[in-house]
């Protein structure tokens, strides 16, 4: 096999690092971009931030006395600060030296007075109760647990059952596999599950929907009313109310309509999954990227300016770079501010897109801002990149995790993209549109008569939009409303 070199001629698409870094920039989320700043700010000595700037300049002219006039009336302030000091000093407020020996039966209090701390009231202790972790199921029964007379082996029967229950709730283990595990009888472990039973909250520790209901339900009152006959449904029928088959349920337990609903607002009060009050997982805030608003007569899109900060290049830095110097320390900074300048290019670029892409989808979906979800026009993004110009994998980037404040609301920007549905009148409806008319029709429906898909489809069709029932049940689903059987109710 014999090797030669050959010359061929193509056309190759390469991506720049600085395209790269803007494509990047430009699919971050509001809350990445705050870090990807930041982490610029800290690596780049060639950029700032104009608030730090600001801060540094009005600093020094506060420390910079401009006249001798001015650094007279400086010295004097310091020493009436000075004297105040020592005034306060002497009152007792606050002492510096603890003495060495105090009284047996002196207190912190007697003497330190409760005005010489106030860690609990600034803005450093509500940052602290923000950030705190949130108490877990677990942790809060096993507080419970501890102050209870058990002896040390049921405390670690109890612990270990308290680990077995469920974020729900519900426990979630065999009562003979841990009494086997713990050498002891099955009794003896089901007389610790009943003591966690009787714990805050109560429900906690069943092993399933009925025991819940009924421990909630043991733990009222006994005057309240109606309570024996809600042991007597959720006890022995609790499959018909789940049914919702209320005729059954009233010939069995021999309850009129009247009698039934006041047995069932009784019901309704009780918590299926006593656990979720203790939700491990911490919310998450959304902070819009664009703010909407109606200013005469017009809808306008601004950049919220708490996600858009000042940065700029140091003079200071830049006006030390020497064109013909080739010194590691020229070259380093010469590096820093060609990366600043791109970075704050494709920060820039990132802002006018975000900025015209929103202003085309409210240009476009006015409608919604004017009258709300069901006048949502379908659009994809195909529209969007065609209008002003752009590949859709550019739109998408641009949409994806970027969220619009508005008058109805705050959205993702995804939000106003949706398919079409065909109309009699050859329009075109969204099935954002549809979601929001089936919602309204099953919010106006009647409690004891709930509207079946069959007859929504029907009354989408009188209104002239035609659309299969399989296709009002997926719209259903998808917008967590349960069938017409389950939504039927007595109040």
């Amino acid at each position: 096999m014999k090797q030669s070199l050959q010359l061929k001629l193509g056309t190759q698409l390469t991506m720049t690092p600085q395209l790269q870094q803007a494509i990047r920039l430009l699919q971050l989320s509001t809350l990445d971009l705050q870090q990807e700043i930041q982490s610029a700010l800290d690596s780049n000595p060639l950029l700032e931030s104009d608030f730090e700037d600001h801060a540094g300049e009005s600093h020094q002219d506060q420390n910079t006395p401009a006249t001798p006039e001015g650094q007279e009336r400086e010295a004097s302030e310091r020493e009436s600060a000075s004297e105040a000091q020592s005034d306060s000093s002497a009152d007792g407020d606050w002492s510096t030296e603890i003495p060495d020996d105090l009284p047996v039966d002196t207190r912190w209090d007697d003497i330190y007075t409760s005005g010489s701390y106030s860690g609990g009231e600034g803005e450093d202790y509500a940052l602290e109760q923000r950030n705190a972790a949130s108490e877990s199921l677990q942790d809060h029964l096993l507080w419970q647990l501890n102050l209870t007379g058990l002896t040390d082996s049921d405390k670690l029967i109890g612990e270990a059952l308290i680990d077995a229950i469920a974020p729900n709730g519900f426990l979630d283990a065999d009562l003979d596999e841990m009494a086997a595990a713990f050498e002891v009888e099955t009794d003896e472990v089901l007389a610790v599950l009943k003591t966690i039973q009787q714990l805050e909250p109560v429900g906690c520790g069943a092993r399933d929907l009925r025991e819940s209901l009924l421990l909630q339900l043991r733990q009222l009152p006994e005057t309240t009313p109606w309570m024996a006959q809600a042991l007597v449904v959720v006890g022995q029928h609790l499959d018909l109310l789940g049914k919702r088959d209320f005729r059954q349920l009233s010939r069995r337990t021999r309850l009129n309509e009247t009698q039934l609903g006041e047995v069932m607002r009784l019901i309704q009060t009780l918590t299926p999954y006593p656990g979720e009050a203790f939700g491990s997982e911490e919310p998450q805030y959304v902070v819009p990227d664009v703010i909407v608003s109606r200013k005469q007569h017009r809808w306008v899109v601004e950049l919220n300016p708490e996600t858009t900060p000042k940065l700029r290049i140091n003079d200071a830095y830049a006006s030390m770079i020497k064109r013909a110097d080739n010194s590691s320390e020229n070259n380093y900074l010469r590096d820093n501010l060609q990366e600043a300048r791109w970075f704050l290019k494709s920060l820039q670029s990132r802002h006018e897109t975000l900025l015209k892409v929103a202003s085309c989808i409210v240009e476009k979906q006015q409608g919604f801002f004017e009258l709300g979800p069901e006048a949502m026009k379908p659009m994809v993004l195909a529209n969007i990149a065609e209008t002003i110009g752009m590949h859709e994998s550019t739109i998408s980037r641009v949409t994806t995790q970027k969220y619009m404040l508005t008058p109805r609301g705050v959205f993702e920007l995804k939000y106003f993209f949706s398919s079409h549905v065909s109309t009699d009148s050859g329009e075109d409806a969204s099935s954002t549109a549809i979601r929001a008319l089936i919602r309204k029709l099953i919010d106006g429906e009647q409690p004891r008569k709930p509207l079946s898909d069959n007859k929504i489809t029907q009354e989408l069709d009188s209104q002239g939009i035609k659309v299969a029932r399989r296709t009002v049940a997926k719209y259903r689903e998808s917008m967590g409303i349960p069938s017409s059987s389950e939504r039927k109710r007595l109040v």
